[in-house]
């Protein structure tokens, strides 16, 4: 596979991860460039991330001046991408690398302009941790199926992968962990063809890095309300996509 892919690495506090993350990221043959977005760490993920970006011209490192959370660091990534494929890479080591190259194939060989890597579609190997996280996460799912009409699995998961004009065009306006929601109900609107490709899952607890809390969860269900109800298509990008698929008709949302 030819290199194509452009990977957005948020990074809050994960120097204990971020160099290895990035160097298997780097190892894969389909990658273009590697956008490191240090959102005020406190910690060493600024030096790192700026020693890596020195020792290979593909890595990009990007310093935010304030804490903006998740969601903020991801809009501050894809506006540096040039690649026809765009995938966000956690920093921690959640989610194996190695897996990117079968997640975006639907989208090298044409089928795809979105795919999700889904924790629950065929069960791979998957450290076993909170059952609360794991009740959240179905129901918020379950909800955003039921304002989008798609039958996503996981709607929650760290691995998306979008054609470049995509993401880059979309409009992100939600606050910390609201991307995950966010970006659901609008490329649902373009009515984007939608993948899932079963991944692998290497969670970790509160006390070894983990931010998600309650609050990300009341904020997921105010957001599946405001972008599937109060947002339409128009709203959604700065200019909308023209999907490949001549069968697709896009219409406002």
């Amino acid at each position: 596979m030819n290199p194509c892919l452009s990977v957005v690495i948020p990074a809050y506090n994960e120097e204990k991860t971020l160099r290895r993350v990035v160097e298997r990221v780097l190892a894969l043959g389909c990658v273009q460039e590697v956008v490191i977005v240090n959102d005020c760490s406190s910690d060493r993920t600024p030096l790192i991330a700026d020693m890596l970006a020195a020792k290979d011209a593909r890595v990009q490192a990007v310093h935010h001046s304030r804490n903006q959370g998740k969601t903020e660091a991801l809009k501050t990534g894809f506006q540096r991408t040039a690649g026809a494929i765009v995938i966000v890479q956690d920093a921690d080591l959640e989610y194996d690398p190695e897996e990117i190259p079968s997640l975006i194939q639907p989208i090298v060989d044409g089928h795809a302009d979105v795919v999700y890597g889904s924790r629950f579609l065929v069960r791979k190997a998957a450290r076993v941790l909170y059952f609360y996280h794991y009740i959240a996460n179905r129901s918020l799912t379950f909800l955003s199926n039921l304002f989008t009409n798609i039958n996503m699995t996981d709607v929650e998961t760290g691995y998306k992968a979008f054609r470049g004009e995509i993401i880059r065009n979309m409009l992100i306006t939600s606050e910390g962990f609201g991307f995950e929601i966010e970006v659901t109900a609008k490329v649902a609107k373009l009515k984007c063809a939608i993948y899932e490709s079963p991944i692998s899952y290497y969670g970790r607890t509160y006390e070894e890095g983990k931010k998600i809390g309650l609050w990300d969860g009341f904020a997921a269900l105010w957001y599946i309300i405001k972008f599937n109800l109060f947002c339409g298509l128009q709203s959604s990008f700065r200019n909308i996509p023209v999907l490949r698929r001549p069968d697709v008709q896009q219409s406002e949302a």
